[in-house]
């Protein structure tokens, strides 16, 4: 069956006594040239004051210092808060305050430390690049592979957004519209214009983003389409791991399944998300008694081994069709995400029921 259209301070004294030493036995001129090079490294940085754009207006000014001062910890950003050294038209503002038009912000000098920029091999950007779905001045969707994560952190140097910032250093703007687990597959937006950032965050409060996953569930699935309306609360302790659990007390949370192709001993679902809570189908489906084919989390041991066998190294979860509008434009964007070929592999090895 064809699925494809479903601020850091460096330590400098020490290195400077080390250097010094060094240089008792080189030349007048190598010690000059290694006096130059200390001046230069040692150089302060610099006050800077920058002008809000429209397109950054409405954004919070801990956001604002971040994307401006890359590499700071968080920590170092609320610290400048807490102590006034940051102002916005020369008072004083909380992390809270949201920016706007014209705004002057000071920034203070801050070094970054070296290395504090993740490195991203070039081959990570131009992989990306090759999977865009849909671009326009405002915003670009690509076919997100299974295995990424879309953004750094937990551990990991880079994600989507790091990569596509290194592979386009000349852009002004790109940041994550929404999120995808790291193991699933398929559309994931980046916003080019933080005019379409709230546009499209205002579209996903009011339900107007409609987006659809393939999954891969154990066992069949009797009867058609079904509903599941059951709140999820997150961060609840089970063998001393964090989980989503369903829970009467958690927030509002629906899923609709629907049946695609029926397989011995498992069924291929069209998933769509009427809420956006984090591993939302994956709990869902367990919750039914219909996990998701290679969920370690809160999957079927057995019948992940199975389908292992059948050569699955990954979640059998792909964000296959997504649909939004343009902050400008009348007509609606739809966009398919083709199944890439290692879960299409394992879904021609499934046998007829």
């Amino acid at each position: 069956m064809d699925y494809s259209n479903l601020a850091v301070r460096p330590q400098t004294v020490q290195t400077n006594t080390i250097c010094r030493k060094i240089c008792t036995l080189c030349s007048p001129m190598m010690l000059n040239d290694c006096r130059m090079s200390h001046n230069t490294a040692e150089s302060k940085p610099v006050v800077r004051l920058v002008e809000v754009s429209a397109d950054e207006a409405g954004q919070r000014i801990d956001n604002f210092l971040a994307r401006q001062l890359k590499g700071v910890p968080k920590s170092a950003i609320y610290r400048i808060l807490r102590r006034g050294e940051v102002r916005v038209n020369s008072g004083r503002i909380q992390a809270k305050y949201k920016l706007c038009a014209g705004d002057k912000v000071r920034i203070p000098p801050l070094r970054v430390a070296a290395g504090s920029e993740p490195v991203v091999r070039p081959a990570v950007g131009m992989n990306l690049e090759r999977r865009i779905l849909y671009e326009n001045n405002v915003c670009l969707v690509l076919n997100k592979p299974a295995g990424i994560a879309v953004h750094g952190g937990s551990g990991l140097s880079h994600g989507v957004i790091e990569a596509m910032r290194a592979a386009r250093p000349d852009a002004p703007y790109l940041e994550l519209a929404h999120r995808l687990d790291r193991e699933t597959s398929g559309c994931l937006v980046i916003a080019k214009r933080r005019s379409f950032l709230r546009a499209f965050h205002e579209q996903l409060r009011t339900g107007e983003v409609n987006k659809h996953y393939l999954a891969l569930l154990a066992g069949q699935w009797q009867g058609g389409k079904r509903t599941v309306d059951a709140p999820l609360r997150k961060n609840q302790l089970r063998g001393g791991e964090r989980m989503v659990m369903v829970d009467s007390e958690g927030k509002q949370a629906e899923t609709v399944f629907r049946p695609v192709t029926r397989f011995a001993g498992a069924t291929l679902m069209d998933v769509e998300l009427r809420t956006g809570r984090t591993h939302q189908i994956r709990v869902h489906a367990a919750h039914i008694g219909h996990p998701l084919a290679g969920d370690t989390k809160y999957g079927d041991a057995a019948f992940n081994r199975q389908l292992r066998d059948l050569g699955l190294r990954r979640l059998a979860l792909h964000a296959h069709l997504l649909e939004f509008s343009l902050p400008v434009a009348t007509d609606r964007v739809t966009l398919s995400a083709p199944l890439d070929t290692d879960l299409k592999a394992v879904l021609d090895r499934l046998e007829s029921p």
